[in-house]
């Protein structure tokens, strides 16, 4: 029976006349797929698997709308007609799977970040008041300037309308510029749309008023808002609530759809896109106050990764529908394998951020570091069939190995994967195992069942040489064989007491009290080694190589944990080479200065140093007659990201 499982998730549900087949939608995101403000090949790709893999509804992402707040080499176009035709292949190709599509209009106000030729833009707000992640001091609006901005709004959801789209979103949260508006502390004003509450709403009901007036009886409008900013001077839970239940009463608006977070500031930042650490489904509790305090439909997003919990959401009222923009993203199929009772094959976001977030802060195609055919669905979309049928060896058990033989073995190649362990997951295992982390082992977990489910002959604890090479005879031999640990070359006396950041984690190291962390990769080693130590008990002082402690890692997951240590103690200190220790100090220079730094009192030395790639396997075949390639860290240690990738791309070529 349809939905059997997951009863109220896969009940149909209405909005203003319009029915969605289920409860499930992508909430909008940027993917930095669009080609010069309009849809291409490759968003028309991505948003298709997503309807295609089950989704009831589809939000695109935030478009620009007016010259204000115009970036096309990074957002869509909503201000231009042009955009029109590529909008409409892009609704039909999702129309096809029963998947119902509205467009998101943005305005980000002060919260800038990017610019068109390097030179700072000049932002507008409600009034100058400073934003504190951007550092940006905005232009306050004139009447005129509101007023032109209300009608772009109104313009560019006719365009959406005439594209086919069944309806349009308007941006009011996470600090963008109506959420400016709204806030008290924010909004200055003293003319009619600053000061009171009703003032500072003038803005949204214009817009929707607009919008409502330049559009057709069927087309949905509903707002997005944060049910908490979760930033000092943002918007507080009480005070979205109160302004939901007066925009309640407004016959323009459709639905709220919830989400966290602001990006004014760090803290608020964190909670637009929260990582591993925060816990699954955390706003639905601040949905749930609004839909008590609202008639028309609440839907809500957040760290919904599982359809349990999705289910729970809807089971409970806390919101009639749930949004999973990087749970689709890791897993496109996710609607449709929970209703056919396949939950555990489902590809479960850990919250990473690594591809999803950090492709996009960053331009680069939104992707997964789990499903790197993720951004990719031109390319990788669908996997070609071999032509001839091999026999492929792997050897080596890690994400790259494992995406390798997977995919070669759905090809229909047949494969067969060596594993030196007693089990597969190479450093992931590694990973999981720091405070805060175990959701990350979710991606050996993954992995490895997509290597069962592919049919792939698994061997473990065999270390793969040169003559099980020559025995096996395969037609081609993959390399995964990842890397290995190394303490750093250093002036050092026979007291010094010095571990490796890995034997730490797994706890083979004996570490005393006083611990110094030198850690050269700035990464999520340093900072989980360093909770972990603190959380023993230890008085722990973290020396990275970088400028903040996490560098090479997003920023909602470096932020967050940074934030977790200072409230555990520990002293952070910045632009430090190790140099040298000895049984009570330890040595660094300052990479700018130049000058000596002497941390003393030290009873334990953990470095986090660069990883040496497992190069024996590479090395023992050199002049090996058949067929072979290396993929992943005993090419070039990086991350797992580029190990799966790699993965992918042998084994769609093999």
């Amino acid at each position: 029976m349809t939905g059997a499982h997951f009863p109220h998730l896969f009940s149909p549900f209405e909005i203003r006349g319009l029915t969605f087949k289920n409860r499930i939608f992508s909430p909008a995101h940027g993917t930095s797929l669009g080609d010069h403000g309009v849809v291409g090949e490759d968003l028309l790709r991505y948003h298709e698997a997503r309807a295609a893999g089950g989704a009831g509804l589809i939000i695109l992402e935030g478009m620009n709308l007016h010259p204000t707040f115009s970036f096309k080499g990074l957002y869509l176009a909503a201000g231009d007609d042009a955009i029109i035709p590529s909008l409409a292949r892009l609704v039909e190709a999702c129309h096809g799977h029963g998947c119902k599509v509205f467009g998101q209009l943005f305005h980000a106000g002060r919260g800038v970040r990017m610019s068109e030729d390097g030179s700072r833009p000049v932002a507008v707000s409600a009034s100058d008041t400073p934003d504190e992640r951007y550092r940006i001091v905005p232009s306050p609006l004139t009447i005129e300037g509101i007023q032109d901005i209300v009608a772009a709004y109104g313009d560019a959801a006719r365009r959406f309308e005439a594209a086919g789209l069944d309806g349009v979103e308007v941006l009011a949260s996470m600090g963008y510029l109506i959420s400016q508006f709204l806030n008290p502390r924010i909004n200055r004003r003293d003319d009619q749309y600053g000061g009171g509450l009703e003032n500072r709403l003038r803005l949204l009901r214009d817009v929707m008023v607009d919008i409502r007036a330049k559009t057709g009886p069927a087309m949905i409008s509903g707002i997005r808002v944060s049910g908490d900013e979760k930033d000092f001077d943002g918007l507080h839970a009480d005070e979205v609530e109160a302004t939901c239940e007066v925009l309640d009463r407004d016959d323009n608006i459709d639905y709220f759809n919830i989400i966290a977070g602001s990006s004014a500031s760090p803290a608020g930042w964190i909670h637009v896109f929260p990582p591993m650490a925060v816990e699954p489904g955390y706003v639905a509790p601040m949905a749930e106050a609004i839909t008590k305090r609202v008639s028309k439909p609440v839907l809500v997003a957040g760290r919904i990764n599982q359809p349990q919990i999705a289910e729970r959401i809807i089971a409970d009222g806390q919101a009639h529908m749930v949004g999973m923009a990087r749970a689709l993203i890791a897993d496109p199929e996710f609607p449709a394998k929970a209703e056919a009772g396949r939950a555990d094959d489902i590809r479960a976001c850990v919250g990473c951020n690594q591809a999803c977030v950090g492709h996009r802060i960053a331009h680069y195609a939104v992707s997964c570091i789990q499903h790197p055919e993720t951004g990719r669905e031109v390319e990788f979309g669908t996997l070609s069939p071999a032509a001839t049928p091999r026999h492929i060896m792997v050897a080596g058990g890690g994400p790259a190995g494992m995406k390798a033989a997977m995919v070669a073995a759905n090809r229909g190649h047949r494969v067969t994967l060596y594993e030196a362990a007693r089990q597969l997951g190479g450093q992931i295992l590694l990973a999981q195992l720091l405070p805060g982390r175990a959701e990350f082992g979710g991606v050996a977990t993954n992995l490895a069942g997509e290597v069962e489910r592919a049919a792939v002959r698994v061997v473990l604890n065999t270390v793969v040489d040169q003559a099980l090479v020559v025995a096996e005879a395969p037609d081609a031999v993959v390399i995964a064989t990842g890397a290995t640990s190394r303490l750093p070359r250093l002036e050092q006396s026979d007291g010094a007491h010095m571990v490796d950041a890995w034997d730490v984690i797994k706890g083979e190291a004996n570490v005393g009290a006083s611990v110094v962390i030198a850690d050269w990769r700035c990464d999520w080693i340093g900072l989980g080694v360093a909770e972990k130590l603190a959380r023993d008990g230890c008085s722990v002082r973290l020396a990275v190589s970088g400028v903040v402690p996490g560098e090479a890692i997003q920023d909602t997951v470096r932020d967050h944990w940074n934030g977790e240590l200072h409230k555990l103690g520990v002293k952070m200190i910045h632009y430090m080479r190790l140099y040298g220790a000895d049984d009570n100090a330890v040595y660094f220079q300052h990479m700018i200065s130049g000058e000596a730094v002497v941390l003393d009192r030290v009873d334990t030395l953990v470095t986090s140093y660069a990883t040496r790639g497992e190069r024996a396997l590479l090395d023992g075949l050199a002049g090996y007659d058949g067929e072979m390639v290396a993929i992943g860290d005993c090419v070039s240690p990086r991350t797992v990201e580029e190990a799966v990738l790699e993965g992918l791309r042998i084994a769609s070529a093999l």
